[in-house]
């Protein structure tokens, strides 16, 4: 089998050392160069034609954001961050997961320390998964997310549409869900989520009659600035989940990293709770969690939405608001999705309702609400 071949960008010597040394202990990664800063690390991919760059974000003479940016319009590849974990890194982090680089690795506590060593074997793991990432999905990164308007909420008087003839889509339709007043949206993504979200969350009309909860995987500190990065960029309110927050339409509640979010019926309201109980499936949040709470929620009827990441999270979550009815499923396409993991599980239950491009999520969550 052909080496995943590596280029690493980091303007520290101490850091391409130690990630050469680290993706170099595993026999199906090589690495073929690297580089210091931006500048640098473009001449080589043009001369080395690396499967995956790993590159710093704050660097010298070309600093990763404006790396990125030309790597992704010049010579598309998957490209993994190197962030730290301060407010600044973050952001960055967040807005280069936008502009197309497929995943970030928080170093954990500064730039040179002891804990990079705990990184190692989500290092390798994280270079063998964007290594898989076809070219063609790269270049639709580059033109997602551009010039999005919301969407009118009037649009949402159509009749609920079922798409019907597609391996996995139910085919049945139920009549209580017109009749249901209330509505919520919970949706579940991972690796690739930032720009999916980026994309469903600029376009929904700040009407929207619905509250929107969201598990995105990510550590904590990042789920904050991903929330206030999709605030200034969406017609409705965006904002980190807080224990005690009272669900209202228009507004998103994004979970934050190393918490569970849960929903509790608070007389005729819904409270978010959050909580560190034990990470399900090595993940906290946990779609999961969010989607089983919520079809406790009994007076209101729910719009589920899986999205592109690794693995099957969310798909248990989806049996469970199943077997309580009055739930509406939409699962991203193969097509967009970064990572065709937590989408294809959760078709294959036969329990979606609407297979869609990332690009048409929006006007079909707008349908149903």
């Amino acid at each position: 089998m052909e080496k995943i071949k590596v280029l690493i960008i980091d303007d520290s010597a101490f850091m391409r050392k130690l990630i050469s040394d680290f993706l170099s202990e595993d026999s199906r990664i090589v690495v073929i160069g690297t580089a210091r800063n931006g500048e640098d690390g473009i001449k080589k991919i043009k001369e080395l034609k690396p499967d995956v760059v790993t590159l710093d974000v704050e660097m010298p003479v070309l600093d990763g954001l404006s790396a990125l940016k030309r790597i992704m319009s010049e010579h598309p590849v998957p490209v993994l961050m190197l962030s730290s974990t301060t407010k600044e890194g973050a952001e960055n982090t967040i807005q280069a997961m936008q502009m197309g680089a497929i995943d970030f690795i928080a170093k954990p506590s500064g730039s040179i320390s002891l804990d990079l060593y705990k990184v190692k074997n989500e290092l390798v793991t994280k270079v063998l998964l964007v290594s898989k990432v076809k070219a063609n999905t790269l270049n639709n990164l580059s033109v997602i997310g551009k010039n999005s308007v919301p969407l009118h909420s009037s649009y949402s008087k159509m009749e609920p549409r079922v798409q019907k003839d597609s391996v996995g889509v139910k085919t049945d339709t139920s009549v209580s869900w017109l009749k249901a007043k209330k509505k919520m949206v919970v949706i579940g993504t991972s690796t690739g989520g930032p720009r999916a979200l980026q994309q469903v969350l600029s376009k929904l009309p700040s009407d929207i009659n619905a509250p929107i909860l969201i598990v995105q995987h990510m550590p904590k500190g990042f789920t904050r600035s991903l929330a206030n990065r999709l605030n200034t960029l969406s017609a409705i309110q965006v904002k980190e989940a807080e224990h005690g927050d009272l669900l209202q339409n228009g507004h998103a509640y994004i979970a934050p990293g190393g918490k569970h979010l849960k929903l509790k019926s608070l007389g005729n309201q819904v409270v978010i709770e959050l909580d560190e109980s034990p990470p399900i499936n090595g993940h906290r949040p946990s779609v999961d969690i969010l989607f089983e709470s919520a079809s406790h929620i009994e007076d209101y009827a729910k719009v589920a939405v899986v999205m592109t990441g690794m693995g099957s999270d969310g798909t248990n979550g989806l049996l469970k608001l199943a077997e309580k009815g009055n739930v509406k499923a939409i699962a991203e396409s193969k097509e967009t999705c970064i990572v065709f993991g937590m989408p294809k599980t959760a078709i294959a239950t036969n329990l979606i309702d609407e297979i869609q491009k990332v690009e048409q999520i929006a006007e079909t969550i707008v349908k149903y609400v």
